[in-house]
């Protein structure tokens, strides 16, 4: 059988640009070579694209000194990588399928999905609209709303507002008791997200979630369990659900340095579960996943209340596949291997057009 070229894409420029990178390495490190020829391309913080010449590249971060760019073609008819070296001379590579691992914003927000629906290049995951409702928390519940499905209290509030900060405060205290969770709507990985115990802890965490994005969301606070649930398929694919893993946060709450920086912070998967919340939780996945048309993979995450009551809590369309992630950890449990998981994944991509 004759090798397909797949290219995978890391980096970005996003907060979480050093997750991606682990996410990446781990995902290039799967990928079967006998199926496959790769293109690895690195975006750095400034958004130059370049080529990274091997997996200890990508590991090491030395692919950030590289001289040859690498940037997909928006042409539908040539369906390429261009690379170009140091001297200017360019070479079109031509690829089959493009594997995105970007997190948070200007990659998992349907900005480089939007490139690769342009370039007619099949890739793994859910696609523009799908990438940009689930990236937005906002616009994210406003869908779940309409599933009648159980989520947070919240309050939107714009940055705009901000320039009257008494008047906002009001409303949220008027709206919920404390504590109450600030986060910025469309940001990734816990970015900007702050716990308010008081009316000046509530104004710090909202100006600090008004740093990441413009719309800002103010939550209740849901106590009980923190569970996440993998999801795979779309399109002809039947949606599956894995079972439910929980966070064992260090932290007051599974922040973003409690994710990648707090060696106490755990998971568990196949947690006990008060009530039906294990049957439940995977059921609702995928509900949610189909109601924002998602393709290819997600993680769908949720609280589950002592009395059994689940409660969503947001989708992620591209899911770290770092060492300590649990997308891949949920499924290897139940018998999918990570090189067998990034195979389909990549199978699945190409049926995408």
């Amino acid at each position: 059988m004759e090798k397909l070229t797949a290219a995978v894409i890391f980096g970005g420029q996003s907060s979480e640009h050093e997750v991606s990178c682990m996410s990446a390495a781990n995902i290039i490190e799967q990928i079967d070579e006998s199926l496959y020829n790769l293109v690895l391309i690195g975006i750095t913080k400034e958004g130059h694209w370049l080529k990274a010449d091997s997996l200890q590249d990508v590991r090491q971060g030395s692919w950030r000194e590289s001289q040859t760019e690498a940037i997909i073609s928006p042409d539908a008819t040539k369906r390429c990588v261009v690379l170009t070296d140091s001297q200017g001379q360019a070479t079109q590579v031509p690829v089959d399928v493009i594997f995105p691992v970007l997190h948070g914003r200007n990659g998992e927000d349907g900005t480089i999905q939007g490139l690769l629906e342009l370039a007619r290049i099949p890739y793994v995951g859910c696609g523009v609209l799908s990438s940009a409702v689930s990236m937005d928390k906002l616009y994210t519940k406003i869908i779940v709303d309409r599933l009648g499905i159980t989520q947070a209290g919240y309050e939107p509030v714009t940055a705009e507002e901000l320039e009257d900060i008494e008047e906002v405060t009001a409303r949220i205290e008027k709206r919920f008791p404390y504590p109450v969770f600030i986060k910025p709507s469309n940001a990734g990985s816990s970015r900007g997200v702050s716990r308010a115990d008081c009316r000046k802890e509530l104004e710090k965490g909202l100006y600090l979630a008004a740093s990441e994005d413009r719309k800002l969301l103010v939550e209740e606070m849901i106590c009980g369990h923190e569970v996440e649930c993998a999801v795979f398929g779309g399109g002809e694919e039947e949606v599956i659900a894995s079972g439910v893993g929980e966070i064992l946060a260090a932290a007051q709450f599974y922040d973003y340095d409690a994710k990648y920086h707090n060696a106490q912070s755990r998971t568990v998967t196949d947690p006990k579960l008060p009530g039906r919340a294990s049957e439940e939780i995977p059921r609702l996945a995928k509900e949610i996943f189909k109601a924002v048309d998602g393709y290819g993979l997600a993680r769908v995450d949720f609280f589950v209340k002592d009395d059994g009551t689940v409660v969503f809590n947001e989708i992620n369309t591209m899911p770290g596949f770092t060492a300590i992630s649990m997308y891949p950890m949920l499924w290897e449990v139940r018998g999918l291997g990570k090189r067998e998981l990034v195979k389909k994944l990549m199978s699945h991509a190409g049926k995408r057009f």
